[in-house]
């Protein structure tokens, strides 16, 4: 009997279909990033585990997929490590690589690399699949892929401001209402500190990103549970739940912060790229959001995240500031900031809220259909000169009936039909269908390719 066939859970197959709106999706991001002066580059699927670990946190090591040597991977193992198995002592003995968590870690591992052949300040962007062994749910995947645009080698705010800019082209391009939140690390490291807990700002940070998830009284039972003081816990209560107008909130900030050097330093950062924010009239909306954190250990300024305004899905977007991240590998005191489009979510918003334009799911712009023998030869001509001014175009390759050539193109989203006969052919005038409207008229080869072109 046959095997079933199947793919892993949190991993998809994507239909021509899909891959055309996928490409849609990838195109529009990428114009955007090369019209910001980003430059492209790629890095392997897989990492070395050491590039990768302690990088993300206790809950991003968790979700590293892993790789096991090749060959006999078991050989660096003694049987008493399996009598009281320490899991990551085995894990380091069998796996030396894994799949790759996200696109940020690994450029910074490129620019250290290549640190010689790169002019600083030095603006890539990345569009490429990323692994993490997740629980599949609605909106999160297994595999999926980021678009990430980083900027290195500059302390500018001007890059954030350039960044969050980026974005509301992005989302403005994509015709999605999005809402963009904004904080700054420096400021939740002077809250630790004014609460008495500077050396748990990480578990602060990751619990208060879990706010809008899981609400304020579970975070409050997760900082317990990580060791802060109910008295920390409550001095934090009143901060998270500062509201009002930013004119109302940064002076009730600044008063809760002025003994921190560190957090009114992360005010004022914050209080310039707003400042610039104001004067540039950004499509989608923009907030200033004290409990934005992103669990991310390598943050330490600007904190950026998005979400879709018409649908409860998640981050679609997300970055910030990290002043060091290539200290670790051996460069240190370059700063750089970067933020992350989720494609698959913002694929998953588009195609719920049917914000896809007709022709993104199209493979071929027209379709010619196939009469006989002659009437392919004079097709064939035809197609030479659309393809020729970049038209994709295809005739159907049998004479079949008609209805079977005309389901074949409405199947395929194809949004525009030629019928060249006969009569066609002898008078140089085609008949051209709109199958969207549904509507014929008679073109030249010139108005055929001005109607395309357009």
């Amino acid at each position: 009997m046959a095997q079933k066939p199947s793919i892993p859970k949190g991993t998809r197959d994507f239909s021509p279909q899909q891959m055309n709106k996928r490409n849609y999706i990838f195109d529009t991001i990428r114009n955007v990033f090369k019209k910001y002066g980003y430059q492209p580059i790629e890095t392997p699927a897989m990492e070395n585990l050491n590039t990768l670990t302690g990088k993300y946190g206790e809950e991003g090591d968790r979700l590293l997929f892993k790789i096991l040597n090749s060959g006999d991977f078991l050989k660096r193992t003694a049987p008493e490590d399996f009598v009281n198995p320490n899991l990551n002592r085995i894990t380091t003995n069998i796996c030396e690589k894994g799949l790759r968590y996200d696109l940020t870690v690994p450029f910074a591992r490129y620019v250290v690399q290549n640190r010689n052949d790169i002019t600083f300040p030095f603006k890539r962007y990345q569009i490429q699949p990323v692994w993490r062994a997740d629980k599949p749910q609605k909106g999160r995947y297994r595999e999926f892929f980021q678009c990430d645009v980083d900027v290195i080698g500059s302390n500018s705010l001007i890059n954030e401001i350039e960044l969050i800019q980026i974005i509301d082209e992005v989302f403005d391009k994509l015709g999605i209402n999005a809402v963009i939140k904004i904080n700054n690390r420096k400021i939740l490291s002077g809250i630790a500190e004014v609460i008495g807990e500077s050396d748990k700002i990480i578990d602060i940070t990751v619990a208060i990103d879990k706010l809008e998830k899981i609400g304020l009284e579970k975070v409050n039972e997760e900082l317990a549970a990580k060791g802060l003081s109910k008295e920390a816990i409550e001095k934090l209560q009143p901060i998270l739940g500062l509201e009002g107008l930013l004119k109302d909130k940064f002076p009730k900030l600044m008063e809760i912060l002025a003994e921190s050097e560190i957090g009114m330093k992360g005010i004022n950062e914050l209080m310039t790229v707003l400042k610039h924010l104001k004067d540039l009239d950004l499509k989608n909306k923009w907030s200033f959001d004290l409990t934005l954190a992103r669990g991310l250990n390598y943050y330490t300024g600007a904190i950026i995240e998005v979400a879709a305004k018409d649908m409860q899905i998640g981050s679609i977007c997300g970055g910030g500031r990290y002043d060091d991240l290539t200290g670790i590998f051996g460069l240190p005191d370059v700063s750089g900031v970067g933020i992350s489009f989720g494609a698959d979510r913002v694929y998953d918003v588009m195609n719920e809220l049917e914000l896809f334009p007709p022709e993104s799911s199209a493979s071929s712009k027209i379709m010619l259909v196939n009469f006989g023998e002659d009437e392919e030869k004079h097709c064939l001509q035809v197609l030479k000169k659309l393809r020729e001014v970049g038209i994709a175009s295809e005739l159907y390759p049998e004479s079949a009936k008609m209805k079977k050539q005309m389901k074949y193109a409405d199947q395929k989203s194809i949004p525009s039909v030629l019928l060249i006969g006969a009569e066609e052919m002898e008078t140089g005038l085609y008949t051209y269908k709109d199958m969207i409207s549904g509507e014929q008229q008679k073109v030249n080869i010139n108005q055929l390719l001005e109607i395309l072109t357009k």
